[in-house]
């Protein structure tokens, strides 16, 4: 979708030539429930004539089904596509617009206000360059502005745009438009946020978000799209520090052999020496190619294919740097985490973790704090729990590449996979290397060992004439399950349970944590009551 132009009538290869060489801006909506944020969404569209005739009859058509605003027309309904959404008049799931005006090319992304869909804002916020805060004017500063406030600058996002909204309700007041922006303020000074410019607004009438409102003569400053249009986001590109992760090996005969991905940080020149990581194997670049031909030059952003002087061994999920130049590799590292399923973070339990383009396994050793959205302050944890931000210890059973995410996000940022269902449970942004302390925290616990294992460790003993072979099948679903057991003697049983092991006995054993009564029992029986026992 894109603004009407004349040159789409005249001159069409013109029109998409300019078209192709409009800057790009990513920005989302976020803040509290009910603030407007898809309402605003649809404004803007609207009001710059970026939504078709058809929309537009549909969205009328709608309003007055699953509208919340009378005889106007929902805006909201452009963006709230789920049914759950209408019927609640919430937003649920990110959902992004494409639109172009004369200067720029934008993407949307339309987040969630409530808590627990924090994870879904922060999925959002990831790849955008500015976040359009909303507050209700009638309510201020609130728990999830704040919330939203801090993630967005955990992701290292410098421009923010707080829309107070429905200023229509409060007679468009002036006091009450410097109170809110004090308080945000005094809130934003806490964070890493730059560039913060305060707006008021009313999203449903459209009052300052693209055209300038006649009912605030008091504000002088720029409109939301006047300020979208104008931001300067090129500078916060990180030109110095060269990252190409290799997402790609392309082979396609015996005389090409180039490495693909797209530069995360930093520029890149054909006859500039390169290390590749993890194996610390030299050469120099010797042609950057891309669909459109040779570059003499490559910058962040750009998805290319370098070709390298030297035959050397480089494969996907390794990192490309300029020799000089180098990133952090270690295995073990600090992150602040943004957890994201209901099943809270265990210390211990090994995770799959993916970074740039690798991938590898690790655990979560120590939580450092849990961080109060609110008041910024930090508390002790031992675990996280859903939509909770905590800076915690990770130890990976590799050395990977990584930089911290405020310097070079691209290489500094991983996400944390369920080992059994492989779903996205968690987000981590890279503080640093952390310090080896494995003396200094002594030794393990029965407690880590179970929680590593995800089992209580016990002496199980199994009574019946085939007390063997109900021993030996039940190691074997074991197993299977992920679950580390055993099979031991009554004598060496307890040794089992002290490495955090299952002791699986046939017969009886003094001082067995559980007895059972397997005769003629199956071995999925014995499960069920393992688990009942709280065993596995």
């Amino acid at each position: 979708m894109s603004n009407q132009s004349e040159l789409i009538a005249s001159d069409i290869l013109e029109y998409l030539k300019q078209h192709e060489n409009k800057q790009m801006l990513r920005f989302l909506t976020c803040g509290n429930v009910d603030d407007g944020k898809s309402t605003l969404i649809g404004r803007l569209l609207h009001d710059s004539k970026m939504i078709y005739e058809d929309q537009l009859a549909a969205i009328e058509k709608d309003s007055a089904k699953s509208g919340t605003t009378g005889n106007k027309i929902d805006l909201a309904l452009l963006m709230d596509g789920l049914a759950a959404e209408r019927e609640q008049g919430i937003t649920i799931d990110v959902a992004y617009r494409y639109f172009s005006t004369t200067k720029r090319k934008f993407i949307i992304a339309d987040t969630p206000g409530h808590e627990q869909y924090t994870r879904n804002m922060a999925t959002g916020a990831s790849t955008c360059d500015l976040a359009i805060i909303l507050i209700d004017a009638r309510y201020g500063v609130q728990t999830q502005t704040k919330r939203h406030s801090f993630i967005a600058s955990l992701l290292g996002i410098k421009h923010v745009v707080v829309a107070i909204n429905k200023m229509d309700l409060m007679g468009f007041d002036e006091a009450r438009f410097h109170e809110i922006k004090k308080d945000y303020q005094e809130f934003a000074d806490k964070l890493n946020l730059p560039n913060v410019h305060c707006v008021p607004m009313s999203a449903l009438d459209g009052d300052n978000v693209v055209d300038r409102s006649t009912r605030s003569p008091w504000y002088t400053g720029q409109t939301l799209m006047e300020i979208l249009e104008t931001v300067e986001v090129s500078k916060d590109k990180n030109l110095v520090n060269f990252r190409l992760p290799v997402q790609y090996v392309n082979r396609p005969n015996l005389d090409f052999r180039g490495f693909c991905g797209t530069i995360a940080s930093g520029t890149i020149k054909p006859g500039e020496t390169i290390m590749a990581l993890p194996s610390q194997k030299t050469s120099k670049v010797e042609r950057i190619v891309t669909f459109d031909g040779d570059l003499e030059e490559g910058f962040a952003g750009q998805a290319v294919t370098l070709t390298l002087e030297d035959e050397i061994d480089i494969s996907r999920g390794d990192i490309i740097v300029k020799i000089d130049d180098q990133p952090i590799v270690s295995n073990k590292l600090n992150a602040n985490i943004v957890w994201m399923t209901e099943k809270p973070m265990t210390v211990g339990k090994p995770y799959d973790l993916k970074f740039a383009s690798s991938a590898t396994a690790g655990t979560f050793t120590h939580v450092h704090h849990l961080i109060d959205v609110n008041t910024l302050e930090q508390r002790s944890a031992e675990e996280i729990q859903m939509n909770e931000i905590g800076l915690v210890q990770v130890s990976l059973d590799k050395a990977v590449p990584f930089d911290s995410y405020a310097r070079i996000p691209g290489t500094g940022a991983f996400i944390v996979i369920d080992r059994l269902t492989n779903v996205t449970i968690g987000a981590g942004m890279i503080v640093g290397e952390a310090a080896d302390d494995s003396v200094e925290r002594g030794p393990l616990t029965a407690d880590e060992k179970a929680r590593r294992f995800n089992q209580k460790p016990a002496i199980v003993a199994i009574n019946a004439t085939n007390a063997e072979q109900l021993v030996s099948a039940l190691d074997r679903r074991l197993f299977e399950m992920g679950r580390v057991a055993g099979i031991a003697n009554a004598k060496d049983a307890e040794v089992l349970k002290s490495a955090g092991l299952v002791a699986l006995v046939a017969g009886g054993a003094d001082g067995a944590d559980v007895s059972l009564a397997a005769e003629n029992e199956s071995v999925e029986s014995l499960i069920a009551d393992l688990q009942e026992q709280g065993i596995i």
